[in-house]
């Protein structure tokens, strides 16, 4: 199981630098429908009444529709058409779903409800709303500000799951959301925390990184303060989808990363951050 899992972070990697690293930005835009179209899929699979396919048609128009938007996005003169539904969703979509998710989001996790039914609408139609944000978030800012500015945003939910998981193992004592995920730990989350602190504060002195674009916009309180935000924000996502499994009765949100579950489950934490990340370096647009 460990190899598996290696192989298969290995490959993830590889796969993720060669489309940033990639001299044209089509390459990795397509990796974002890919990935978007996935984890939409696996997350109505979770939330759907019953057993059916439409969770698979769901996502494969979503990719149709991202794959037009990219096309225009990427053209020389992009058609009129592009440059106001642009617009609206940066204007309306990101900042209507950064606020589910700093709300909704939060008092779902807080109230734990892991016994309720899986099927709900609502929460099927804000999966399509979050991933669409996310995805509009996450181009936006490579086509903007290039691949380092990407991956030191990523480095922030990465640093803050790596040092959340290694900090619950050593120290984890309270529980943080047992009803939801038992394994969990408020010294976990601490420690997580403090890591995508520490990096967004370390990374501000390094031109073209996230933390740098804060710090252009931002005293030092307030990079410390969003700092702290978008960590706990990755972890409210993460323990979304960990309640979204309990209320479906699965493990993973599907088997398409061996070893590592599904692709929701490797961007769950990244969902909720996106957008809001998008909102504080660029504004309501």
């Amino acid at each position: 199981m460990l190899a598996q899992r290696v192989v298969t972070a290995v490959v993830m990697l590889a796969v993720l630098l060669g489309a940033l690293l990639a001299p044209q930005p089509w390459i990795l835009v397509a990796l974002l429908v890919v990935v978007a179209a996935s984890a939409l899929w696996e997350w109505l699979r979770l939330t759907w009444p019953a057993p059916s396919s439409m969770p698979l048609v769901c996502a494969l128009i979503v990719a149709a529709v991202f794959s037009v938007l990219a096309r225009q996005w990427l053209a020389a003169a992009p058609q009129a058409w592009f440059a106001l539904l642009l617009s609206l969703a940066m204007r309306w979509l990101l900042p209507a779903v950064a606020a589910v998710w700093v709300l909704g989001g939060v008092g779902l996790v807080v109230q734990g409800r892991s016994s309720a039914r899986s099927g709900s609408v609502c929460l099927g139609v804000f999966g399509i709303a979050a991933v669409a944000a996310a995805w509009l978030a996450l181009v936006q800012l490579f086509l903007r500000h290039g691949a380092w500015f990407l991956v030191s945003l990523l480095a922030l939910v990465w640093f803050a799951d790596i040092a959340a998981y290694f900090s619950g193992k050593a120290f984890g004592r309270r529980k943080l959301a047992p009803r939801v995920s038992p394994g969990k730990t408020w010294e976990g989350a601490a420690g997580g925390v403090l890591a995508a602190t520490v990096w967004i504060v370390a990374s501000s002195f390094v031109q073209g990184s996230f933390g740098f674009a804060l710090r252009q916009r931002w005293s030092w309180t307030g990079i410390i303060v969003i700092a702290i935000g978008l960590a706990a924000l990755s972890i409210i996502g993460d323990l979304f989808e960990s309640l979204l499994k309990r209320r479906a009765g699965v493990k993973d949100s599907s088997g398409l990363l061996p070893g590592h579950g599904g692709v929701y489950d490797r961007i769950d934490a990244l969902l909720p951050v996106a957008p809001v990340a998008f909102l504080l370096i660029a504004g309501w647009q």
